[in-house]
Parts: structure tokens; C-alpha cells; sequence
């Protein structure tokens, strides 16, 4: 059993999403919240954020181009942030 906590960056972009990629979200949000590691969202690692961080950082996909990143710590799920694959870069 996880629990989940969102940093306020990943508040701030999921509010600059459009209608269409909220709803995405959403509907991924049922399924992450079961397991973050659920084949359907593709969870994998980022390892150049990973490098970065010192701690392994994952994304998973919520539709297209729309990944949200999260680390795992303990059974606590962190979502850091949702957006296209320029997050990769952050």
C-alpha cells in the first residue's frame, strides 16, 4: 500500500494542463493510485534525472506525449511534476 503526496510543482503544471490532459490525468490517477508500477502506465526509469537527483526518479505515461515524474520513497509516492518530455530535462 503506497501513500501519495504531490510537491506543489506538480500542482502548478497540472493546472497549466488543458481540459483534454486533465481529464487524462485523471483517468491515469485511478490506476496509479492502485499501482504506480501498473504495466498500463509504462512507469520507468529517467536515469538522467536520476543522476541528478540521487535518487531513482520515474516517470509514468498518461497519455501521448503527457508523463508525470515521481520518486518512490519508502511506501510514499512524491509526484514531482506532470507535462510533455521536456520535463526530462529539468
Amino acid at each position: 500500500m503506497y501513500r501519495f503526496e504531490a510537491a506543489p510543482t506538480f500542482w502548478r503544471s497540472y493546472r497549466k494542463l488543458t481540459r483534454e490532459q486533465q481529464q487524462a490525468a485523471k483517468q491515469a490517477w485511478r490506476i496509479f493510485k492502485q499501482d504506480p508500477f501498473d504495466p498500463r502506465l509504462a512507469a520507468h526509469k529517467i536515469h538522467a534525472l536520476s543522476g541528478r537527483a540521487k535518487e531513482t526518479v520515474y516517470a509514468a505515461v498518461v497519455a501521448a506525449d503527457l508523463r508525470v515524474i515521481f520518486v518512490l520513497r519508502g511506501s510514499t509516492v512524491y509526484t514531482l511534476d506532470i507535462g510533455t518530455h521536456t520535463l526530462y530535462r529539468t
